[in-house]
C-alpha cells in the first residue's frame, strides 16, 4: 500500500511495466475466458468452472474481491493458492516493481497472472475488477471467449454517470474477432456492446437472440441454436441466478462443453455471499432458531434482485442487517428491499475507512420508509432482533466488505 498511488487513475502503463518485468505472463496462460459486468461476474464464473471441472479440466480462477482471505482470489488449478506460493508471487513482483507507483489490485493482479502461468491448466477464468477497458485484468490480447454479465449503475466515479458509459468500458474487454456472451442488458447498454462488437468483428452470444433461458415447473429451460437443454434449477438462488446460469451455459456451449457440463454448472456451483443461507458457525448458534442469511450486493440492481428473491421464499418475517460504504446509492439499494423487509438494523463495516456509520445508513433506511435502528457490531444486531423475533428470517447485507467480515466472526 505504501507503494499505491495517491489518486486511482485508471490507465494500465503500470500493469504492462510491471508485467515486462516479469516476462510477460499474460501471454503465456492456459486459454481465457474474460468475464466483465456489474453484476453477476463472480456467480457466472463460478458455473463455468463448475461446468468445466465437472468434464475434467483444470481451471485457473482470478476474481475480487476476497471475503475472509485474499487467497479466495486466486484459485490455481482447481485449489486455493497456498501461502507459500502467494508469497512467493508478491514478493516477486514486489521486488520487480521497485519503488514505481502501482495500484494493490494492479500488483496483485500481475501475481496471479505469474501463478497462472507457472502451473499449467486447460481454462484461466479471469474476473474484471473495475470497468474492463483499463482494468488491469485486460491484458490478454485473444482470450478463446469473452463474457459481459448485466450492465447497470455502480463506481460511477471511474466509469461515468451512464449505462451507456458504462457499457463502453466494460465492452472494452471484447476482441477482434472473438466470440463474446452478452447476458440482459438495459437498451442504451446492448447498443453500445454491439456497436462495439461490430467495429472488431467480434461474433455475439447475446440473450434474446442467440441464447434463451427460461423456468418450467421447477426446471431451466435453455436453448440455442444448437437446441433445448431441460436442466435443474441453479443451486444459487434468486431469478437473476437463472440468467446468469444462461450465461454460462452459453459460453460452456461456445467451448464445446457436452450437456453434462452445462449441468454440473447449474446444479454444483458454489459462490459465497450470495444469498447464502448459513448452515453452521457461532452467529447461526447464537441466533437459532432464527435463520440467518448472507449477501454482498451493494448496488440498485442488487437491490432490487434481492428483494424478488426474498418474495420467492417461504413466508417468514425478514429482517435486514445493513452495512454500506460512502460510494454507494443506499437509497436506490434499499428501495424494493423497504418493500419486502420489517425492519432494518444498522451497522458500520469493522476495519473499512469509507464504511458509511450506522445512523448514516439507518436514516437513508428511514427515508425509504423501512423501520431502522442502530446497533454496535454484528453481535448486537443479532441480540436485538431475536429478542422480539425469534424465528426471523435475518439477512445480512449491504457490502462485501461486511459479508467478508461475517464470514471470519461465523467461523467456529
Amino acid at each position: 500500500m505504501a507503494l499505491h498511488p495517491k489518486v486511482i487513475d485508471l490507465t494500465l502503463d503500470r500493469v504492462w511495466r510491471l508485467l515486462a518485468a516479469v516476462d510477460n505472463p499474460q501471454d503465456r496462460l492456459p486459454p481465457v475466458i474474460h468475464v466483465a459486468g456489474t453484476n453477476g461476474k463472480g456467480s457466472t464464473q463460478a458455473m463455468i468452472r463448475a461446468g468445466l471441472e465437472a468434464g475434467g479440466a483444470k481451471v485457473h480462477a482470478y476474481t475480487s474481491p476476497h471475503l475472509a482471505r485474499f487467497h479466495e482470489r486466486i484459485r490455481i488449478a482447481g485449489d486455493l493458492i497456498t501461502e507459500d506460493a502467494l508469497t512467493d508471487v508478491l514478493d516477486r513482483c514486489y521486488q520487480a516493481n521497485g519503488p514505481d507507483p502501482i495500484t494493490y489490485f494492479e500488483i496483485t493482479t500481475v501475481a496471479g497472472l505469474l501463478a497462472f502461468a507457472e502451473t499449467k491448466a486447460d481454462y484461466t477464468l479471469l474476473e474484471v475488477g473495475l470497468g474492463g477497458r483499463l482494468d488491469a485484468t485486460n491484458v490478454i490480447a485473444d482470450p478463446v471467449i469473452t463474457i459481459i454479465t448485466p450492465v447497470d449503475l455502480d463506481h460511477q466515479q471511474f466509469l461515468g454517470d451512464t449505462l451507456g458509459a458504462i457499457a463502453g468500458e466494460k465492452a472494452g474487454i471484447i476482441k477482434r474477432g472473438i466470440p463474446c456472451v452478452v447476458g440482459p442488458q438495459h437498451e442504451e447498454s446492448m447498443d453500445v456492446i454491439e456497436a462495439r462488437a461490430a467495429a472488431l468483428g467480434a461474433p455475439l452470444l447475446a440473450y434474446g437472440q442467440q441464447w434463451h433461458v427460461s423456468t418450467k415447473r421447477d426446471r431451466l429451460v435453455y436453448q440455442d441454436e444448437r437446441g433445448l437443454l431441460d436442466l435443474p434449477m441453479p443451486n444459487l438462488l434468486g431469478p437473476h441466478q437463472v440468467l446468469n446460469a444462461g450465461a454460462a451455459i452459453a459460453a460452456l456451449r461456445a467451448l464445446g462443453c457436452d450437456e453434462a457440463a452445462c449441468e454440473a454448472a447449474v446444479s454444483t456451483a458454489y459462490w459465497p455471499a450470495r444469498m447464502e443461507k448459513l448452515t453452521q458457525g457461532r452467529l447461526v448458534d447464537f441466533a437459532a432458531p432464527a435463520e440467518v442469511w448472507l449477501d454482498g450486493g451493494h448496488n440498485p440492481a442488487a437491490g432490487k434482485m434481492l428483494a424478488r428473491t426474498l418474495k420467492e421464499q417461504p413466508n417468514r418475517p425478514t429482517h435486514l442487517i445493513c452495512g454500506m460504504l460512502k460510494t454507494k446509492d443506499v437509497g436506490g439499494y434499499l428501495a424494493e428491499l423497504a418493500q419486502v423487509a420489517e425492519s432494518l438494523t444498522a451497522v458500520s463495516i469493522p476495519g473499512e475507512a469509507a464504511t458509511l456509520t450506522a445512523l448514516e445508513t439507518a436514516n437513508e433506511a428511514r427515508k425509504v420508509n423501512l423501520p431502522a435502528t442502530e446497533a454496535d457490531d454484528i453481535w448486537a444486531a443479532l441480540k436485538g432482533i431475536i429478542e422480539t423475533t425469534p424465528n426471523a428470517r435475518i439477512l445480512i447485507c449491504g457490502s462485501l466488505y461486511l459479508a467478508g467480515h461475517v464470514m471470519r466472526e461465523n467461523k467456529v
